[in-house]
């Protein structure tokens, strides 16, 4: 083939060795604007994973980058006067310019040409296209070939809030990879060192908007810039100065991160790679790494024979998944660091912790590989919040709500089963809230108990009544005679969302004809076309429901629940009020927040009046509608769970979505934490979460970086009642109770998981 590759980067020059290196006979010549040794940067990070990756590809470069490496095996976070060390990451880096000098001599040695000083106009991206096989646009993130083509590639450019700005120092960072934050007169500022070589660091400065405007750094040249930045960073700093080799960009040369995205990675024969396909923030490693990454499958997919449009497909299709993972996990470390704020007066062991699992790619059992003493030091200062001397994992941690006190941070969910006959209860609800009672998990929810057969979402949803007390007393009373576990009624009112069908019948299709009942709702919008028209609820409406409230609050009073949850989520009746996607009222119950608030408050606080004291009380909400800015957003979400706070609410449970059928969630896994997040950082007050967490590591990492108190798991309990249990047994967690009739079960558990670990070791 004969190929143009634009720009002489890292991406682009490796991808043109591992060409070479396939099939010497290709032509392939690099175009750089750039002088040999022009570079912009300063280090390139790279894990010891991309450079086992390299040296498949190619020793002889691998060798050639490794023997110019600066190694580091720690992470060293600085706070103020405070600071904490652990161990085990495995990182190295080596100056962008040495490594692009290696990269030059190892392409020249395979027979690529690399013409410098080449500005690429479009005429000229249009004249390669003709003339070559393939034009490969490594161009950067202000890449020209992807703006030309911009119809073809539907790029999209999200310029991040934080301010930045790339530095290098001679002060020496050769013991860790480096963060260091410092309160300012005008707030917080933070830097990123590491070392890249024998002398020199690289010292990137970030900060939020308002303090970059309070600082004026929008205004100064580049060498006030730097002279304020050795000021605020003095101590740590040695007396070295810090540099720039951004003196051709006019200005200070802070910057604000774009992430890149795009929709296709090719058309015809002119492919994008590396920071021109996407970019990933500097805060979870390097673009460099990424890019190289993305050569080697490129170069792989060009030489397996297939035709040059399949080839390019493949790639696409293999690499861009690969790529959204490392991005999705950028885009929650950027967010981490756009909302420092939130987690900057954390005890320095969670805000350390916080740190080093930002972006989701490090979980809690991936820290204990790296550093066990340390994630054993965190897990003993866990414990000790909460005036325990264990030294369990996060998730055995007890907690406590009012007078309320659970066994660990594990909850099983709300399910709903659809399977109560007449509002009433029956044996299915006892064996299967029973068992996972047995089962370890230290609360247990019901499904949404329902305050009215009107109020029912199926005909198979269970209410709650002075007519279901005795069946629901059996069960509590099970409980507690049987297990240490808690148990929880969600109250609720399915609203617009009523008079469907069985969820394995047709989830959310309206009743047989014949067979549906009335309806009310915020506002008079069926859930769907087919669906039964709500009626828009007036005030003795409104008087009806909350009555109806009330007295299922007595009935899971007298049936000695240990809990209530009201349910105001999911589009329910009390969430319909809440969304502006279904409130349209014009009255004093619809507009502003406030307002659509109302009729919920009211509600709840009949609920809490109702409530014994000593008995905590929490609310559902969704936190996010997914349906753009005129539905409820996560800003929104603070608003709401501080209204409930003042309330009396002892925890708010953050879900999100099932607002309205036009939604577009965006699930991942454990995707409502950063909501959970959110609420209970911002208003103080407890937080419990799910959403497609299944791992005994998603759980330890929500609750050690205090993202939530406590975690709801649904799927895997409805696969394993006993989820808890074995969730120990993995753990190795030999404190763990189990019910005592089942103990020959727990010896044999913990036998066959000693027996597999020490098999796989």
């Amino acid at each position: 083939m004969k190929i143009a590759v634009l720009g002489g980067g890292p991406s682009g020059l490796y991808f043109a060795i591992s060409m070479k290196l396939r099939d010497a006979s290709h032509d392939i010549t690099v175009y750089e604007r750039n002088r040999p040794d022009d570079t912009f940067g300063w280090g390139v990070v790279l894990s010891d994973e991309t450079m086992s990756n390299f040296d498949e590809n190619d020793p002889v470069s691998e060798k050639m980058i490794r023997d110019h490496f600066a190694y580091w095996d720690d992470v060293k976070v600085v706070r103020g006067d405070e600071s904490m060390t652990s161990g085990g990451h495995g990182f190295c880096g080596i100056g962008r310019k040495d490594m692009l000098l290696l990269l030059q001599k190892r392409a020249k040695d395979l027979g690529v040409n690399i013409e410098f000083q080449k500005e690429i106009t479009p005429d000229a991206i249009e004249e390669l296209r003709r003339d070559n096989d393939l034009v490969v646009a490594s161009d950067g993130l202000n890449s020209k070939t992807r703006s030309l083509y911009a119809d073809e590639f539907k790029p999209e450019i999200d310029t991040r809030i934080n301010h930045f700005v790339w530095l290098g120092t001679h002060q020496k960072f050769d013991d860790a990879f480096t963060f260091i934050f410092e309160k300012t007169e005008h707030g917080w500022i933070w830097a990123h060192a590491y070392q890249f070589d024998d002398d020199t660091a690289t010292f990137i400065v970030e900060c939020g908007p308002e303090v970059y405007k309070a600082f004026g750094f929008d205004t100064m040249s580049q060498q006030d810039s730097i002279a304020l930045c050795e000021k605020i960073f003095a101590k740590h700093l040695g007396g070295h100065s810090l540099m720039t080799n951004a003196n051709h960009v006019r200005g200070s040369a802070w910057i604000q991160f774009p992430r890149v995205t795009c929709e296709n990675w090719y058309f015809e024969n002119v492919v994008l790679l590396g920071d021109a396909s996407a970019t990933a923030h500097f805060s979870i490693g390097s673009g460099s790494k990424l890019g190289m990454e993305s050569a080697i499958m490129l170069a792989d997919e060009l030489s397996s024979d297939k035709p040059l449009q399949d080839a390019l497909q493949s790639y696409q299709d293999e690499r861009k998944l690969q790529v959204l993972r490392v991005t999705s996990a950028a885009r929650n470390s950027t967010q981490w660091f756009e909302e420092i704020e939130r987690y900057i007066d954390l005890d320095m062991m969670q805000f350390n912790y916080a740190l080093l699992t930002r972006s989701q790619r490090i979980s809690h059992e991936n820290l204990r590989l790296r550093d066990p003493e340390w994630l054993a030091s965190a897990e003993a200062w866990f414990q000790a919040r909460v005036g325990s001397n264990s030294t369990r994992s996060p998730m055995f941690a007890p907690f406590k709500l009012r007078d309320m006190e659970l066994k660990n941070r594990v909850v099983v969910s709300p399910m709903a089963q659809y399977k109560a006959k007449d509002g009433m209860p029956t044996d299915w609800h006892f064996v299967h809230y029973a068992e996972r009672a047995k089962g370890g998990a230290s609360l247990v929810f019901t499904e949404m108990l329902c305050v009215s057969m009107e109020g029912r979402i199926t005909p198979g949803c269970p209410c709650i009544g002075p007519e279901q007390v005795d069946a629901f007393t059996r069960l509590t009373d099970f409980v507690h005679e049987e297990t240490d576990a808690k148990i929880c009624a969600q109250i609720g009112h399915a609203g617009r969302k009523g008079s469907t069908r069985l969820a394995w019948d047709g989830i959310d299709k309206a009743l047989p004809e014949g067979e549906n009942w009335p309806l009310l709702s915020a506002s008079a919008i069926p859930l769907m076309e087919g669906n039964v028209v709500p009626k828009a609820m007036d005030r003795a409406d409104m008087d009806m429901v909350k009555d109806q409230f009330i007295a299922a609050v007595k009935a899971a009073k007298d049936a000695n629940f240990d809990m209530i949850e009201m349910h105001a989520a999911h589009g329910y009746l009390l969430a319909s009020f809440i969304s502006p996607v279904t409130n349209k009222r014009d009255d004093e119950y619809g507009g502003s927040l406030e307002n659509r608030m109302r009729f919920p408050l009211e509600v709840f606080e009949a609920m809490r009046a109702e409530w014994p004291e000593d008995k905590p009380m929490t609310v559902r909400i969704s936190a996010h509608d997914w349906m753009g800015d005129d539905a409820v957003t996560p800003d929104e979400a603070v608003k709401i769970g501080k209204m409930f706070k003042d309330a009396g609410a002892d925890a708010i449970n953050v879900s999100s979505g099932q607002t309205d059928k036009a939604e577009q969630p965006i699930y991942g896994r454990m995707f409502q934490v950063p909501f959970a997040d959110r609420v209970r950082n911002e208003i103080d007050l407890p937080t419990l979460v799910a959403g497609n967490i299944y791992e005994p590591d998603h759980v330890n990492s929500i609750l050690m970086a205090g993202r939530a108190d406590l975690v709801l798991l649904a799927r895997p309990h409805l696969a394993d009642p006993y989820w808890t249990l074995h969730a120990a047994v993995e753990l190795d967690d030999q404190e763990q109770a189990w019910p005592a009739p089942y103990e020959g079960g727990k010896r044999q558990a913990y036998t066959l998981a000693e027996r597999a670990r020490a098999m796989a070791t």
